[in-house]
């Protein structure tokens, strides 16, 4: 009778609590704890070790190096995996999704074949409209239960860090729904994700001829409830042409300021109407898309701390300019890249393309590209401390690739899942 009550307490001891991988072809992205945001040269640099090894104990990164330097006899007990001809790389950071959305939007997809523009579709009820609709009717169990496998596969993909928004509510009720849903997402995900409060993402129905009148509310009923539920790191607005507009970023800064809330601002898609000096000067942590920039929008994010970032795959699905990025690198600004994800401009969470466009769109190279979706995406999410980059004490995923010639494979081969298993 002893016996099974034996095995029982005997189990745990045993669990092997470190995994050492061998024999790594590249171990990609090591560098010292990085304590600012990759800008200019520094972005043409990623730090490798070839055939290297990596130990991991209760999921945070404790040694690392060349295989010629392995001790063997330090790691008889551990688990042991070869990785011959794979990569290890540090889980990407997305730092700019919708993630949690009703459905699909693949009607407007047809529409855009057909030749309309995104301000056309979103005119006839297209849009953000469209996905407040679809969210309004969904509970919060059934908005969940839809919105975590897309979440559960984009990890699967690749990604280690995730923001995922809010925006597609348009009331309070429907916008802390959604705030709600990503509270459950994070818990039954493993790994960081932070919540932004799109608060202004487009004017609902009942304010459509009142726009004052909604961001009135927006101050001083939203975003209190907000903050008293504890329910977002970041707010966010949507800054542009026919939507909101300086006054409107300046009275939700004033809103959260001397608050934990951080300002995150969708910017500069296709005009610049000042968005961007007043994002710098109410010290958003980052300016979202930047298609369109001038002179005076550059000035200002040289001038502050703002992360420029940048979202490859909305210009391409909406066949609209690119960011500049080779200009902003060029003026010492630091860049992330991110994917936008969402049912209307950006249906992809696969961030291994949104580093083939940076590539062959914007004209980075995979390891100008490769920083922007790491090292500065953790900055731009606040996680730089312990995600972003392979150093003693990451404690983020690790991305084992198949086997691959180079680095600059996984850019090239677009469209590939590049993704043998996720580690960590």
């Amino acid at each position: 009778m002893g016996y099974p009550m034996l095995g029982l307490l005997i189990l745990p001891l045993i669990v092997m609590t470190k995994q050492v991988y061998i024999n790594i072809k590249e171990l990609v992205q090591v560098r010292p704890l990085p304590t600012a945001p990759l800008t200019g040269s520094e972005f043409q640099h990623v730090p490798t070790i070839s055939h290297a090894f990596l130990v991991i104990e209760h999921n945070t990164v404790v040694d690392f190096g060349s295989m010629d330097s392995f001790p063997p006899d330090e790691y008889q007990a551990a688990e042991i995996y070869d990785y011959s001809g794979r990569f290890i790389l540090p889980a990407f950071c997305d730092s700019h999704t919708h993630a949690v959305f009703a459905r699909p939007r693949e009607t407007e997809f047809v529409d855009k074949i057909n030749g309309l523009s995104y301000q056309e579709i979103a005119a006839k009820g297209g849009g953000i409209l469209n996905s407040a609709k679809h969210v309004q009717g969904l509970s919060e169990d059934e908005l969940f239960e839809v919105s975590l496998p897309r979440v559960q596969a984009l990890i699967a993909g690749g990604t280690g860090a995730l923001e995922i928004k809010s925006g597609y509510g348009l009331t309070l009720s429907d916008e802390l729904k959604m705030l709600r849903v990503i509270k459950r997402i994070k818990a039954q995900v493993d790994i960081p994700i932070k919540t932004t409060f799109l608060a202004a993402h487009a004017l609902p129905e009942e304010f459509r001829s009142n726009k004052q009148g909604f961001i009135q509310a927006v101050v001083d009923q939203w975003i209190p409830r907000v903050l008293s539920e504890g329910l977002a790191d970041y707010i966010d607005l949507f800054c542009e042409t026919g939507y909101f507009d300086v006054s409107d970023m300046e009275l939700i800064a004033q809103a959260i300021e001397g608050t934990h809330i951080k300002l995150k601002v969708h910017v500069n898609q296709f005009t610049a109407i000042g968005g961007v000096q007043e994002a710098v000067k109410n010290n958003a942590i980052s300016v979202d898309h930047l298609e369109v920039l001038d002179a005076k929008d550059i000035q200002a994010l040289r001038s502050g701390k703002t992360i420029a970032t940048l979202l490859p795959a909305c210009s391409f699905y909406l066949n609209i300019p690119f960011s500049p990025a080779r200009d902003l690198i060029a003026e010492g600004i630091p860049i992330a890249l991110a994917s936008d994800f969402n049912p209307g401009s950006s249906p992809t969470s696969n961030l291994f393309f949104i580093w083939s466009l940076a590539c062959i769109k914007m004209k980075l190279t995979p390891e100008e590209a490769f920083n922007a979706l790491t090292i500065n995406a953790a900055f731009a999410m606040g996680i730089e401390s312990t995600h972003g980059a392979i150093f003693k004490g990451y404690k983020g995923k690790l991305i084992a690739t198949k086997e691959s010639p180079s680095l600059a494979f996984f850019p090239y081969a677009f469209a590939t899942n590049h993704v043998f298993t996720m580690v960590n």
